[in-house]
Parts: C-alpha cells; structure tokens; sequence
C-alpha cells in the first residue's frame, strides 16, 4: 500500500556523510527496540503496527540531491525516537508528479511477522510449493501462502525472528569469509544424488518476499465459492476427458481390427500406448507449471492433445496411429498430473478432501464413459475415425476451458507476476518472491523433476508398496473393459452398444463411493481436532480399509457368475460386481493418495509424479495380457486369479494402518513427513 504526504524541501540540505550514519543508527535503535517499547500511546494495535511498518520511498527532483542528503537537528533528533516513522531506505522513484513529495510503501516489520508466523502455515516444497533451486532449503517457506497487512516482507524483517540463511555448514571457512558478505550460504541437507549438492545460494539483504495482502482477491484461496465450484468442475472435466480418450477405442475394438487388419491383442495396442505415455507427462510438465504457472502447462499440453488426435484418425497404418496415440497420452497426461495440485490451489486442507474426493473418481469414471460412449458411436458409424473425431471434440473444449475461463491457480506464479509488477512501479529491483532471489533455470527445474521422482522409486520400499496397490486398481479397471466384451459377446451375444451399458454399474459406485468419503473426512477431522491424538499418515487409510474388500468380493462374484455352466442373468453380472468394484476403486484410490501426499509431504509433487509414473508404465504392460488371459484361462478362472491377487491386496492398508510408522521408519530413507520436518525446525 502506498500513500503520499506532504514533504518539507527545508528538511533535506546539502550532502553529508554524518546524515546517512546518522539514518543506519535510528534504524539499528529502532529495530533494536521494537520489542520493548512499550509506551506507544494508539487507538489500537493496528495503528501501532501501521507505524512500525512503514518505509519511505524518498523522491528528489535532481540526481545530486540523490546522493547525498542531511537531516536537520530536529528531525533527527525525533527519528531517534522508537516510537516515531524511520526513513530507512532511500530509492529514485523521482517523477514531476511526486516532485517535493515523500511516497511511503508499508513493510512487515519483526514485531508484525512474529504475530502471523505465530504457528505453522505452510510446508516447504509441499505439492503447492515451487522448485527454489537444488539444494536450498527456504528461509520463508509461507511466502506463497502468508497474507500479510503490507504484502512486503524485507529480508531483514525475517533475520530479526530468528530465520537463518545459513542452513548448513560448508566446513573450513564461514560463509561469511568465503563470499566476503554477511549473507549465509543455503544449501539443503537431506539425501538426494550427489549430483544435486553442489548449488550455492547468497541472499541479498535488502531483497523485500512478496505476499499475498489481508483479503487478498488474487489469492485463490479467497475466491467466491462458486467460482471454484466452477473451476472445480472444469478442471475435474479435464480430467474425464484424458481418462475419457484412453479408453475410448476400446469400446469398439473392432473399429481398429478392421481399420489395420490386425488381430484383437495388436489392436489393444491403441490404449496401452496412450496409458504408458502417461508415465512421462509429469516428468515434461510439472517443471513448465513450476515456472511457468499451470494454466500455460495446460494450454500447451491439451492444445498438443487437440491436434495430434487428427492424425491418430487419419493415419493409413497402424505405427502412425500408434506413435500419435503415444504423443497424445504425453500431453493428455498433465492433466492427471496438475489437477489435483490446481484444486488445491484453492482449497484450505478443512475443505480440501471433498474436492479431491470428486476429483479421485474422475481418472476412473472418465475411462469408463469412454467404454460406454463409444460403444454407439462404434456401433452407428462403424468407423475409428468418429470414435477419434468425438474425442477431439471434447479434448478442444476442455483446451478453450482452462485457457480461457479457468484463472491461474498457482500462487508462485501469481506472486511472481505481482513482483515484476511492483518492481517496475515502485523502481526496486529487491522486491521479488523466494523463488526469484534464488534463481531457478528450466534446466535446473528439469533436472530437479526427473531426478528426484526416479529417486523415489528406487529408494522408496514404502512409495512403491502403495503404487503398486494403484497400478492394480487402475489395471482391474482395465481388465473389465476387456472382459466385458468377452463375457457379454459370447454368452449373451451383446453388441458393442449394450455392452457399453454394463459399465454404468461402475459409475454408481464411484458415485456412492463419494459419500463414504465425506464420512471419512469428517471422522479424520475429528483426529486432527483431538489434542490427545499424535497425527501419522496412516490417519489416511480408513477409506482404503472400506473399500478394499469391495474390490474383491466384486471380482469373486464376477467370476462366480460368468461360467457358462452357471444359470444366471446379465443384470446379475453387471450390477453387483459393477457397483461393489466403482465403490471400492473410488475409496482406494482417494485414501493411498491422501496417505501417499502425508507420507512425503516435503516432496508431494515428486511422489504424485512417481505415483503416476509407476501406475502408467505398469499398467499399459499389464492391459496387453489381459485379452490373451481370459482367453487361454476362461472367463471364471482369470476373474478368480484377479480376485485372488485383490484379495491379498487387502491386507495392505489395515497392516500399514498397525505398522505404517514402523515400516517407514526402517523402509523409508528418510522420514519426509510434516512432523519430521516441524521437529526438525
């Protein structure tokens, strides 16, 4: 915020040394007695925090009274006063409109930060958190999310409560004698590859971190709820339609089977590629939404998707198809990656899970509409290319939506763009966000968000154990829209068209599934409200230990009720294994996520994109067997194979929910959780 006064020429005469020293040994009383003035006679708080933290922009109308000035006795003698305004920072904001002016710009002071920083606000590198260079651990992690009176916080401000840039030592000589500066050098402790411990970071002590303000409208956080209600929804769409365009020829198989004159298992190749390029969109788009923001990232990425679908229709044989199939899945894939990061842009943690509820069903409910929609469309226009056309058709409108409608969500990004405007305002170079004073090239982003997901899964047991459980709950998913054709086709001679129908049980059960997640968030809630309770990860996995066994029981069932040898009806094949296995892959799906986000919370987005990778890449070589499987076993016993493996698969949360500390702790390389981090600090 900035205001004008009146300012007396006759304060300032000609040029002194002593004045400026004379400026440094007000602010160093000033400062040093912020904390125990204790006679400052305000209406109230606020007016004595507006005092304390305002900075004077000085404007002079020739360039040699910027050089050098002088106070008069009187007015230093009441600047040596604690209680009274400090000019304690010149800048040449010189205009003939503030000519004979003095322009002041608030800043937090130390006194101000200690009360907003009085608890914790926010994790460092938490899915939310940007790149800030390799190796530096942040000395204002709440930069992004903190909302300050002022929306300026000096560098200095936060020295003065306690915040080091010096994290670590270099061994042998200071940071201070190396780099000939007081300036500490960051550099991050934990255990990454050698190859990233080699950056040096020196702060300059006049930077200003730009926040967020009080009731800031730029903040996502504080937009109207309808409008996030609707960005909710166009960005979850986004979601559907990805999901949407992996599947969609597999509901009509035989589109692709005549069109390229191969046999049924090549033809699953048209889906399995498009699902393994999803392993590697995460690893190309985070760092173009990290720096860039992420309404560009999607811009870019589905604008690709809209266009490469048009040769996916029109190539004559299949490695075209297939190689276009693969570039949409590159660019399709980001959204899968930054949805549930753009929600949670907007969302506060106490409303947060609903609307990663509504966005877990998408992944799955999306595949599924694929499979029922194209069953009609297969079956009227007997042709791929309409399948491929109605698939641009969604991937071009949900492009216009997040580029047109939907706002930046990322609050780096918002910060930085407010920075780059209030340094050209303001003419101060030092005003910028965390992100900005460290320096961070594409090349390091890159390099960052490549290295550290791969890390994950090679030194992960914990990560790995949870992805796998995903992988095979997006593979089941998989797997049903490959037995359906086969058990509808053979024994009740279905079309493509009714066949598509058997899949609407699914999405009931994704949707029923949404109620049990409000009832486990609410039942989390009530742990984080109980100061008795010590809050693990593990908190997550109660919506895992409900539908896990769905899972299951859906699969012995569908296998139970598929033999030929067994009178049964289709409702009875389709609705209860239907319904049981939307409602049990749903509440997976949202508990791991949640447990997976809590388990490495300093570095949620690198294990998201693991997460991804490792269910993508594992996934698309699994949907290749599953034609040949049911196939070579029968009907009934490859469902009970799936269903033995599910089965097993249960005990996985209520064992991690017992031991998942334990487990961690001798598993886990180190312990990434907020709690580890909060005791660290």
């Amino acid at each position: 915020m900035t205001d004008k006064i009146e300012h007396d020429d006759n304060n300032v005469s000609s040029s002194s040394s002593s004045s400026i020293g004379r400026i440094n040994t007000a602010i160093t009383e000033a400062t040093t007695n912020t904390n125990n003035n204790n006679n400052v006679n305000t209406a109230n708080d606020d007016d004595s925090e507006i005092a304390e933290s305002i900075r004077s922009y000085d404007s002079y109308n020739n360039i040699n009274n910027l050089q050098s000035h002088n106070l008069t006795d009187g007015d230093n003698k009441n600047n040596t006063n604690p209680n009274e305004y400090i000019p304690n920072t010149l800048y040449d904001t010189y205009s003939r409109e503030s000519e004979g002016k003095l322009e002041k710009v608030e800043t937090e002071t130390a006194e101000t930060l200690r009360k907003r920083l009085s608890r914790k606000v926010t994790l460092p590198n938490t899915i939310n958190y940007p790149e800030v260079g390799n190796n530096y651990s942040p000395i204002f992690p709440e930069n992004y999310t903190l909302e300050t009176r002022t929306g300026l916080v000096p560098l200095q401000s936060l020295h003065n409560i306690g915040r080091s840039t010096t994290n670590a030592s270099l061994g042998g000589e200071s940071a201070e004698s190396q780099f000939g500066m007081g300036s500490g050098v960051l550099k991050r402790t934990e255990t990454i590859p050698l190859t990233l411990q080699e950056s040096k970071v020196v702060l300059n002590q006049d930077i200003e971190f730009v926040t967020f303000k009080l009731q800031d409208p730029e903040n996502p956080l504080n937009w109207k709820l309808k409008n996030k209600i609707l960005y909710t929804f166009l960005i979850t769409f986004s979601v559907i339609t990805t999901a949407y365009g992996s599947a969609c020829v597999s509901g009509a198989l035989g589109t692709v089977t005549e069109k390229y004159h191969v046999s049924s298992v090549v033809a699953t190749l048209s889906v399995s590629t498009m699902v393994g390029a999803f392993a590697i969109s995460g690893l190309i788009f985070s760092p173009i939404s990290d720096l860039y923001g992420r309404r560009i990232s999607y811009s870019i990425a589905l604008g690709l998707y809209t266009i490469f679908n048009i040769p996916c229709a029109l190539s004559p044989n299949l490695a075209g198809h297939l190689i276009c199939r693969a570039i949409c899945g590159i660019t399709a894939g980001a959204t899968l990656s930054q949805a549930g990061a753009s929600l949670s842009d907007m969302f506060a943690i106490e409303s947060r899970g609903y609307a990663i509820a509504c966005f877990s069903i998408c992944p799955y409910g999306g595949a599924v509409l694929g499979v029922l929609v194209n069953g009609f469309v297969g079956t009227y226009t007997k042709s791929m290319n309409w399948i491929i056309w109605v698939n641009m058709m969604l991937a071009g409108f949900t492009w216009f939506c997040l580029t047109f409608i939907v706002p930046e969500t990322f609050a780096p990004y918002i910060l930085k763009k407010r920075a780059a405007r209030l340094r050209k305002e303001l003419q101060n170079e030092n005003i910028m966000t965390e992100q900005e004073a460290v320096g961070l090239s594409f090349k390091e982003m890159l390099l960052s968000c490549l290295v550290r997901p791969i890390y994950f899964i090679l030194t992960e047991p914990v990560l790995n154990m949870m992805c796998f459980y995903v992988c095979l709950i997006y593979t089941l998913l998989y797997c049903f829209f490959f037995a359906y054709p086969i058990i509808f086709g053979e024994l009740f001679d279905y079309g493509d068209e009714i066949i598509g129908m058997m899949f609407i049980p699914i999405l009931v059960g994704a949707l029923l599934s949404v109620l049990c997640t409000i009832y486990c968030e609410r039942e989390y809630m009530k742990l984080v409200k109980d100061p008795n309770h010590v809050m693990t990860p593990e908190d997550r996995l109660l919506g895992a230990k409900i539908g896990a066994p769905a899972t299951a029981i859906s699969l012995w069932v569908l296998g139970a009720t598929s033999s030929k040898h067994v009178y049964h009806h289709w409702a009875l094949v389709s609705i209860i294994p239907g319904t049981l296995f939307g409602f049990g892959m749903v509440l997976v799906y949202y508990s791991v996520n949640n447990y997976i986000i809590d388990c490495y919370a300093q570095y949620a987005s690198a294990a998201l994109t693991s997460k991804v990778f490792e269910r993508s890449f594992l996934a698309a070589g699994i949907i290749l067997l599953i034609p040949a499987m049911f196939h070579k076993l029968g009907l009934m016993w490859a469902c009970f194979v799936l269903a033995f493996v599910s089965t097993f698969m249960i005990a996985l949360p209520f064992t991690f929910s017992k031991w998942g500390a334990s487990f961690r702790k001798r598993l886990s390389k180190k312990d990434y959780t907020e709690a580890a981090l909060n005791k660290a600090e």
